[in-house]
């Protein structure tokens, strides 16, 4: 079997600051490293779902562990699909250093306490290293001489013997190391180009689809001139149309814009859902390695109660790889998570200083380490429900490869807390529960939620990841999923939010997420003809009337405030009524305005009785008083875009009023634990 090289994970166009990329390793590398990792180099080395023969892995331990202890680790290999020692090492019994000191005791291959390399013995290109970080393989010289680092993952140790043993001459070319070791290695010396992926790999794959600065290109001049003369011919028709006239189209238009608004909202609250029948129980073996991550920043009250919630999944935990993002600065929410002790699957990574402080650049940084073949996204505040990892699953196996991400539906926990948090949860079930699923049943653009989105590895590595730049880089990578013509599936699945409570801490998630809305408009509109070329008329029309109504109707709401007002005031004092509900288009603008709080109560009616929440139906009545709300955080957003575009407001978690539940611990998960806690025996 033969291994294919690594392709480049951007446009191969390095930045002035970076050093020029390395020599490309041979396309084919030695067959032996085909043999120990299983397949092409595009077949994670943890996918395996089952390896025949003995649990070779465990002869370092025969005089070491108890033989009933490698027995039941053995059968625990078999019945989930992964090596024995990946078993040992989550159950706690023994730590990955202490393994592979014994593993290269056993095989004779040498044990790297630290990688002591140059980056220039460092045979991959800046593109080509998180090819390294995803399958532990890292191509090395030294002395003229080719040398391979290998972290195990999966089936690799047990590989790793049988080729020894067949192949002893081979063991001088390799070096073991564990998987913390092996990115510290890579983060110290190839950190730089790796965080400067995290910031503008998105941008340097194509400029055009991030919201960061990007370098402008003029068109060529006869283009410009057109462009120009279009502009003038436009300006000097409307200035030569009575005011009135002008006034009266504008008006219809936005009017047009707000009734399709409204209209996609009915269209996606009563469009037909496909039959979702629960799908059989996949057994462990089945399941692939499951990455997670969750971005942190000031966070040391949610650390404990977040892992505890990821713990209680029904879901193998030698199978998942958590990864928690911090910030270099946010030393509270680092020791929070050092208070609760060494878990095997749980990783931190400190984000890079470099680029825009946001969530989207700490998801970036994380990406190139995920190991899982499915990388699923949570908040600080999520409390997702034991079964939604082995759902998600389900759903990218019943439909396709072309499906690339599962959107989870998100629930508030505290909606009885203020009128603010029942509304919200209000619009949340509408939203989630409701409308997305119509989006999805009709196959349009999902602009997706900020967490719980499930995808495809390869798929999010394909697009480019995360825009770093853009604030709202859940409703843009949604967007960009169309574009490469991927879609989106909605997931019958919960995860619990929490809702802000005070005006203060919506005010400014609200004014992010409507900043956000407007880069991903002002982005995918960039280049109109290219948007149409890549998603087609239904692309368009969702990106317009999605995002761009949703904030239209924000920024317009309080002129339509005034404007009703003062109708209603010459109704009473003048002889002849004059306004916009006056007039000919008096029965279009009487129109709009029913039809946007007809589709605000039918989806969030609709979404409330899904969740059994119907009683808390009558804070509907406070939807002017909710658009006015976001009609500020609008204006807000739009004066923050211009001043501040890259600005993150976190949202301030653990405000809630009453009590949070965690999703309780289901019953794999409490057998493992009880089995655990019998075995809590440590060899280092």
């Amino acid at each position: 079997m033969t291994q294919a090289a690594p392709q480049p994970a951007g446009s191969g166009q390095n930045p002035p600051s970076q050093p020029a990329p390395r020599r490309t390793p041979p396309r084919q590398l030695p067959g032996f490293l085909a043999a120990i990792y299983g397949g092409r180099a595009s077949c994670n080395p943890d996918q395996t779902a089952a390896e025949p023969g003995p649990a070779s892995e465990l002869d370092c331990l025969r005089t070491v562990l108890p033989p009933a202890l490698l027995a039941a680790a053995e059968a625990r290999s078999r019945e989930i699909g992964i090596g024995a020692d990946r078993v040992l090492i989550q159950w706690g019994v023994i730590d990955e250093a202490a393994y592979l000191r014994w593993l290269a005791a056993h095989t004779g291959v040498t044990l790297a306490t630290s990688l002591e390399f140059a980056r220039g013995d460092i045979l991959l290109s800046d593109q080509q290293l998180p090819y390294a970080a995803e399958h532990g393989l890292l191509p090395l010289r030294r002395d003229g001489r080719l040398l391979w680092g290998i972290a195990p993952r999966g089936f690799t140790a047990r590989r790793l013997c049988r080729f020894i043993a067949s192949y002893p001459a081979m063991t001088p070319r390799l070096r073991l190391v564990s998987s913390a070791q092996f990115n510290d290695f890579l983060i110290a010396h190839a950190g730089p180009p790796l965080a400067h992926a995290a910031a503008n790999g998105l941008g340097d794959r194509c400029a055009a689809m991030t919201a960061g600065p990007v370098p402008v290109t003029r068109a060529p001049w006869p283009g410009r001139l057109r462009q120009g003369a279009a502009v003038l011919g436009i300006a000097a028709a409307l200035l030569l149309l009575p005011p009135h006239v002008m006034l009266d189209a504008g008006s219809t238009l936005l009017a047009a814009w707000f009734l399709a608004f409204a209209g996609l909202r009915i269209a996606g609250a009563l469009a037909p859902r496909p039959d979702r029948r629960k799908p059989a129980r996949l057994p462990d073996h089945a399941l692939p390695v499951y990455t997670l991550i969750v971005a942190l920043y000031r966070e040391a009250a949610s650390v404990a109660a977040l892992l505890q919630a990821i713990n209680a999944l029904d879901y193998p935990l030698e199978k998942l790889q958590v990864m928690l993002v911090v910030e270099p600065d946010d030393l509270e929410t680092r020791a929070a998570i050092a208070r609760l002790g060494r878990m095997s699957h749980i990783q931190v990574l400190v984000a890079p200083n470099s680029g825009p402080r946001t969530k989207p650049k700490a998801l970036n940084w994380a990406l190139p380490f995920a190991r899982g073949s499915l990388t699923a996204v949570f908040d600080a505040e999520d409390r997702p429900e034991p079964g939604q990892l082995r759902a998600a699953v389900a759903a990218f196996r019943g439909n396709g490869e072309n499906v690339a991400c599962v959107q989870a539906s998100l629930r508030i926990d505290n909606f009885s807390d203020s009128w603010l948090s029942r509304i919200f949860a209000a619009e949340y079930a509408g939203q989630f529960d409701v409308f997305l699923p119509g989006l999805a049943a009709m196959r349009l653009p999902l602009p997706l939620g900020g967490t719980s989105n499930h995808f495809r590895t390869k798929v999010l590595r394909e697009v480019g990841g995360w825009d770093a730049y853009n604030v709202t880089e859940d409703a843009d990578l949604g967007f960009r999923l169309a574009r490469y013509g991927y879609r989106t599936m909605t997931l019958e699945s919960s995860t619990g939010e929490e809702a802000p409570v005070r005006f203060g801490a919506w005010l400014r998630q609200r004014s992010r997420w409507m900043k956000g809305w407007m880069q991903t408009w002002s982005v995918h509109m960039r280049a109109p003809r290219r948007l149409w070329r890549e998603s087609g008329l239904r692309g368009v029309l969702a990106l317009n009337i999605l995002v761009g109504g949703n904030v239209l109707t924000a920024l317009a709401c309080p002129f339509l405030f005034v404007e009703l007002i003062a109708c209603l005031l010459s109704n009473l004092t003048a002889a002849t009524p004059n306004g916009f509900l006056s007039g000919q288009l008096a029965p279009l603008h009487i129109a709009t305005i029913a039809a946007g709080y007809v589709s605000t109560a039918v989806v969030g009616l609709m979404g409330l009785a899904y969740r059994g929440q119907l009683r808390s139906g009558w804070v509907l009545l406070l939807t002017p008083l909710y658009w006015l709300c976001l009609s500020v955080a609008a204006w807000r957003a739009l004066y923050q875009l211009l001043r501040e575009p890259y600005r993150w407001e976190k949202t301030e978690h653990g405000l809630a009023r009453q009590p949070r539940t965690v999703p309780p611990l289901g019953i794999h998960a409490a057998i493992r634990a009880t089995s655990r806690s019998r075995r809590r025996m440590h060899y280092r």
